[in-house]
C-alpha cells in the first residue's frame, strides 16, 4: 500500500508495542475471534503502534513464516497418517476386545479392571505423541467402546480426562521423539538458539528434556492427585447405547490389515530414528496404508483431506505465530519492555519468575496451543530471564514451561477437545465442566508449582 504510518499512535497513553500486541491477541481470542485472525490483527496493530509502516509490518510478518510453515507441514502429514491409521480399525478392534473380556464381577476383579483401563489410557496417551504419532486422533476411537465398562465401574470421567490431558502433555514435553521432537527440538531449541544468539546462548539437544523434566513432573503429580484424591469417588452414569455404531457388530480385522498397520507404524518409527524426520515417517506410513487395501484406493484423497482438517488449524496457527514473533522483533521495543519489567521486578527473582509463568499461562489459554506460544514468548522471555539472572538451562525451562502452561486446560486446546470427543460420545460429559476445568486445575497448577521451584534452582 506504500502509505507510511510512522509515528501513528493507536492509544493516547504510552504503551509498549510488544505488550500491546500480546494483550490484544489474547483479548481477541477470548472474544472468540479465530486464533489465526487474532494473531494477524494483533501483529498489525502492534507494528503500527510502534511506528512501522503497513508495508514494513507485512514484510516482517511474511519473512518469518517459513520456520513455522515447516513445522506446520509436518502436522498436516501426521494428520493424514492418523486418519489412515484410524481407518484400519485397529484401535476400535482393540477397544472391543478389551470390552468383551472385562466381566465386571466382584470388588477385587473390578479394581483390577479399573487399573487395567487406567494403564491402557496412560500408555495410549504416551505413545500417541511419540512412537505412533496420531496426537488426539486415538481418543474418539478408543474411548467410546469402553464407556459401557466405565459406567459399570462408576469411573468418574473427569479423572479419565485428567489422565488423557496430563499424559499427552507430559509425553511431548519430555520425550524428544515424534511430537516431542517437534516441540523440544524444532520449536523450543530452535527459538532458544535464534533469539538467544545475541546474548551468546547456544543450546544443545540434550538441554531441552533436562529443562522440562521438573515441569513435567508437576503435570504427573497433578494427574496422581486427580486419581487418588479429586475424583476417586464413584460417579454414576446412565448406560446409554451409542447411536453412532452398531453394538452387536464386532470389528473384524484380517491378518493383512494387522500386518500392514504394524509395518506402517514400524516404518514411521524407523524414519524418526534413522533420519530424524517425523514428516518423512508419517508420509511413508500413509503410503504403506494406502497400498495395503485397508481402505479403497479411490478414498486416498478423502483420507488425506480428513487428515488436513484434523491438523490444519494447528498448522496454520504455528505458521502465523512465527510471523507474529517476527513483527515483535521488528518493532524494536522488546529491549524497552524487558527493561521496564526488570525495573518492576528489581532483584526479586521469585516475583519475576512467577509473573512470567502466570503470563505464559494466560497467553496459552487464550488460543490453546503451546507449540505456537514458544515463538511468541521467546523474543521477550529469553532476554528477560537473562536479565533476572537465570541460567541458560533455567531460561529454557522458563520458555518451555510458560508456553506449555494452559495447553491442557484451554477450551480451544486440541487435547481438551479430543478428551471431550471421546468421553462425551453418549452425551454425559460436559466440555468445560468435565474436561477443561479438571485438566486446568490438575495439569496446570501442578506444572506451575514445580516449574516455579525448578527455575529458581536450575
Amino acid at each position: 500500500m506504500g502509505v507510511v504510518y510512522a509515528g501513528l499512535q493507536l492509544l493516547s497513553i504510552p504503551i509498549n508495542a510488544v505488550a500491546l500486541a500480546i494483550v490484544l491477541m489474547v483479548a481477541f481470542c477470548l472474544l472468540k475471534i479465530p486464533v489465526a485472525v487474532a494473531i494477524v490483527i494483533a501483529a498489525l496493530l502492534g507494528g503500527l503502534h510502534a511506528g512501522m509502516s503497513f508495508d514494513a509490518v507485512l514484510k516482517a510478518l511474511n519473512d518469518n513464516l517459513l520456520g513455522g510453515a515447516q513445522v506446520g507441514m509436518t502436522y498436516i502429514m501426521v494428520g493424514a497418517f492418523a486418519v489412515a491409521l484410524a481407518r484400519s480399525g485397529i484401535l476400535e478392534w482393540v477397544a472391543q476386545k478389551i470390552s468383551a473380556r472385562l466381566n465386571v464381577q466382584g470388588q477385587k476383579v473390578q479394581a483390577q479392571i479399573k487399573w487395567t483401563l487406567f494403564a491402557i489410557f496412560i500408555v495410549a496417551s504416551l505413545i500417541s505423541q511419540n512412537l505412533v504419532p496420531v496426537h488426539i486422533a486415538f481418543i474418539p476411537v478408543l474411548i467410546p467402546p469402553l464407556l459401557g465398562v466405565m459406567n459399570k465401574l462408576q469411573i468418574d470421567r473427569r479423572m479419565v480426562a485428567c489422565i488423557l490431558a496430563c499424559c499427552i502433555s507430559a509425553s511431548y514435553l519430555l520425550l524428544p521423539f515424534g511430537f516431542g521432537a517437534i516441540y523440544l527440538n524444532d520449536i523450543l531449541l530452535e527459538n532458544f538458539n535464534s533469539v538467544g544468539a545475541a546474548a551468546g546462548l547456544a543450546g544443545t539437544a540434550d538441554m531441552a528434556p533436562k529443562a522440562m523434566f521438573w515441569p513435567v513432573m508437576g503435570i504427573l503429580a497433578g494427574m496422581l492427585f486427580a486419581i487418588f484424591v479429586s475424583y476417586r469417588k464413584p460417579r454414576i452414569y446412565k448406560d446409554i447405547p451409542l447411536s453412532n455404531r452398531d453394538e452387536g457388530a464386532p470389528v473384524v480385522i484380517k491378518w493383512q490389515q494387522l500386518l500392514f498397520t504394524l509395518v506402517a507404524i514400524a516404518a514411521t518409527v524407523l524414519c524418526q530414528v534413522l533420519f530424524d524426520s517425523l514428516f518423512l515417517g508419517a508420509l511413508l506410513g500413509f503410503v504403506i496404508l494406502g497400498f495395503s487395501g485397508i481402505y479403497r484406493w479411490q478414498a486416498q484423497d478423502d483420507v488425506f483431506t480428513h487428515g488436513v482438517r484434523l491438523m490444519a488449524e494447528i498448522a496454520v496457527i504455528i505458521t502465523i505465530a512465527s510471523g507474529f514473533a517476527g513483527v515483535l522483533n521488528a518493532t524494536g521495543e522488546i529491549d524497552s519492555l524487558v527493561a521496564s519489567a526488570k525495573d518492576l521486578f528489581g532483584d526479586n527473582k521469585m516475583l519475576g519468575v512467577f509473573v512470567m509463568l502466570a503470563i505464559g499461562l494466560f497467553i496459552t489459554i487464550g488460543f490453546g496451543d503451546s507449540f505456537a506460544s514458544v515463538p511468541i514468548l521467546a523474543p521477550v522471555y529469553i532476554p528477560l530471564s537473562l536479565a533476572l539472572g537465570l541460567s541458560p538451562l533455567a531460561t529454557m525451562a522458563m520458555l518451555g514451561a510458560a508456553a506449555a502452561l494452559g495447553d491442557a486446560g484451554s477450551p480451544a486446546s486440541t487435547i481438551s477437545l479430543g478428551a471431550t470427543a471421546g468421553l462425551n460420545a453418549d452425551g454425559q460429559h460436559d466440555h468445560v465442566k468435565d474436561s477443561v476445568i479438571p485438566a486446568f486445575l490438575h495439569a496446570n497448577i501442578g506444572m506451575l508449582l514445580f516449574a516455579f521451584v525448578a527455575i529458581l534452582y536450575l
